[in-house]
């Protein structure tokens, strides 16, 4: 089997059927086995709202009560995981939807602060590469919901990092962070690969500033996860293997 590749695609889009179709088609045009890891933020808000609970936040992170974890795994282990499983199958994917929690694929621990109690939001403490090896030997492509097992409870867990501890329990040849930008720009120009040191100092100047920010610092925290290369694209840019990819010097 080929070394596998991992997509990150964030939320923001994933109600939109005209993104699904192109992604969907996307994912089947790549030449390796595939695991998709998929985040719900905006829908997940949405519903609170619907049920009365403002969403919470602390340095961008969600504080997630008991009430909103069941909220987290409705949309995330249901409408949103299995919307994308549909539009893989019609693709002509073998698309199977799972969460961190089946087969306890990815554990975590509370997430720990000095000022907040976090709830049921928690870190990655393990992952296991060989239940998704096995689904991609026999030709099918796992579709993770972000919520992870604890101890005597699921935690909802940054999809990003999902992303990255999977992606290394795999070896995956790249992981993939799909989002609305074609890569990093500089001076205009996508940037088509950036080291580590590359990409700080280019925070420092500003170059990379706002909401690219926080995109290259999960692509940094990729590789220091073990994985050996991770890309920023947008999906025009996966379909034609562009963005920018962050390496070791």
């Amino acid at each position: 089997m080929p070394a596998p590749i991992l997509i990150k695609v964030s939320g923001h889009e994933l109600d939109d059927p005209a993104y699904l179709t192109t992604f969907a088609a996307a994912i089947r045009g790549l030449k390796a086995p595939t695991v998709v890891v998929h985040g719900g933020g905006a829908e997940i808000s949405a519903l609170q709202k619907v049920m009365g609970i403002e969403p919470r936040y602390l340095d961008g992170v969600r504080i997630t009560d008991a009430e909103s974890l069941k909220v987290v795994e409705m949309v995330l282990c249901g409408s949103v995981n299995k919307r994308l499983v549909r539009v893989l199958l019609q693709a002509g994917l073998e698309a199977l939807g799972l969460s961190g929690v089946d087969q306890g694929l990815v554990r975590a621990e509370k997430m720990p602060h000095p000022q907040q109690d976090m709830g049921f939001t928690g870190r990655v403490v393990a992952a296991r590469g060989d239940v998704l090896l096995r689904l991609l030997e026999a030709g099918i492509t796992p579709v993770v919901a972000p919520v992870c097992l604890g101890e005597g409870t699921n935690y909802n867990v940054n999809a990003d990092h999902v992303a990255g501890a999977l992606a290394k329990a795999i070896q995956a040849e790249r992981v993939i962070f799909l989002t609305n930008v074609e890569g990093v720009l500089v001076n205009g120009q996508v940037r088509s690969s950036l080291t580590p040191a590359e990409t700080e100092a280019l925070i420092a100047d500003g170059t990379i500033f706002g909401g690219m920010i926080p995109k290259v610092q999960t692509a940094l925290y990729a590789l220091e996860t073990g994985v050996s290369r991770a890309v920023i694209t947008n999906l025009a840019g996966l379909q034609a293997g562009t963005g920018t990819v962050f390496a070791p010097a």
